[in-house]
């Protein structure tokens, strides 16, 4: 053979790899759906400027000025007013994330208005996201002016000075420090990461190695194998998690206001979700590539749809619908819940049951899906 560079034996060659590229269908289509869901994703669904947060204005007295400055925030585009009846309503509502906002007015405020002793409007605001209510916050300064219409005339002929003054109050995080929204999250990425990837090659390998004559051999249940290549990642997931608190708490000051013990048993269910779904990426793929592959088109939608990168509220609703399909979106509530908002099993149990379903439906998926022939 010559040892020259040869342009025939070259594009044989380029003939032999596109062919082998053309039979890998699943490579083809992961290299086209990937840069079209990301262009989607990065395009339609992060934004920085959340709009439209649910607020709750608790008001002993339905009085003029009051509907004003609910009438104001409405128009602002940044928040969405419901009526609260009770101080515990508003306590609910923040705790359990459906409110992201509660404007209290004092009693006379009229009256206090009028008379020019400028009375103070509480705003309890989740600063567990400091970046979902910033503009929001920021807006607050514009409705104050709003209210100036309404004055009484020898108010608006005065020296021009606020009519009243919004005190905000930010729950959670009161210095608004973004370390405190992002190790939470980092806690679930890292999950994430080690739990799926882990078991993505579980099977593939077994059939590359030539072992998976042996696994078949033996007389085991699918759901038996399914189980045996979980279970021992979950106890891998759980020392993990301990030393991710430990070092956030030590060198980030993460509070742990919540039940650790109620944390790590919701955590089991993102860890058994997550594990399954691996064990199916590489019980449906032929080789440890197209598994890898699988595990890697799932990563970016959980990162951008999850709330992690970009404030969750900020997506369009269709986002934020397609978000809470993935176990990641609920195991981020959990964890910042639990550690910065110190809640109980009451307002996290609507986060735990898609990831235990989820977990479910795919660990069955797995069990149905895995072939016990090598045909």
């Amino acid at each position: 053979m010559s040892n020259a560079f040869s342009f025939p034996r070259l594009i044989a060659l380029l003939r032999k790899e596109s062919i082998q590229i053309l039979r890998d269908k699943l490579t083809l289509r992961i290299i086209i759906l990937v840069p079209m869901i990301q262009l989607f994703l990065f395009g339609y669904a992060i934004n920085s400027d959340p709009k439209h947060l649910p607020a709750g204005l608790l008001s002993i007295e339905d009085s003029k000025y009051t509907r004003t400055i609910a009438a104001a925030l409405t128009n602002s585009g940044y928040y969405e007013i419901r009526v609260l009846r009770s101080e515990t309503e508003a306590e609910e509502g923040l705790a359990r994330g459906e409110l992201m906002f509660v404007i209290e007015t004092p009693p006379d405020f009229d009256r206090a208005v009028d008379r020019g002793e400028r009375p103070s409007v509480l705003i309890d605001a989740d600063a567990t996201d400091p970046s979902a209510i910033g503009n929001a916050v920021a807006a607050l300064d514009r409705v104050v002016a709003d209210l100036d219409r309404d004055l009484p005339p020898i108010r608006q002929i005065a020296p021009p000075a606020p009519p009243f003054q919004f005190v905000l109050h930010a729950r959670y995080n009161p210095e608004q420090l973004t370390v405190l929204n992002v190790v939470p999250g980092l806690i679930c990425i890292v999950l994430l990461f080690s739990t799926l990837f882990v078991t993505t090659m579980a099977i593939t390998k077994e059939r590359e190695r030539g072992t998976m004559e042996n696994l078949l051999a033996m007389p085991v249940r699918p759901i038996e194998v399914m189980i045996a290549k979980i279970a021992p990642y979950v106890i891998i997931g759980y020392i993990q998690v301990s030393l991710i608190l430990v070092a956030a708490s030590l060198f980030f000051g993460l509070p742990i206001r919540g039940s650790v013990p109620l944390l790590l048993g919701a955590l089991g269910f993102f860890i058994a979700g997550n594990l399954a779904l691996g064990v199916t990426f590489s019980t449906i793929s032929a080789n440890q590539m197209q598994a890898v592959q699988l595990a890697q088109f799932t990563l970016m939608p959980s990162f951008i749809l999850s709330g992690f990168m970009f404030p969750f509220r900020g997506m369009p609703v269709w986002a934020q619908w397609l978000g809470n399909l993935f176990p990641i979106t609920h195991a981020m509530r959990i964890v910042r819940a639990l550690l910065l908002k110190g809640v109980g099993w009451s307002e996290i149990a609507p986060e735990i049951w898609p990831m235990a379903l989820f977990a479910v439906v795919v660990i069955a998926f797995a069990t149905l899906a895995y072939r016990e022939t090598l045909d």
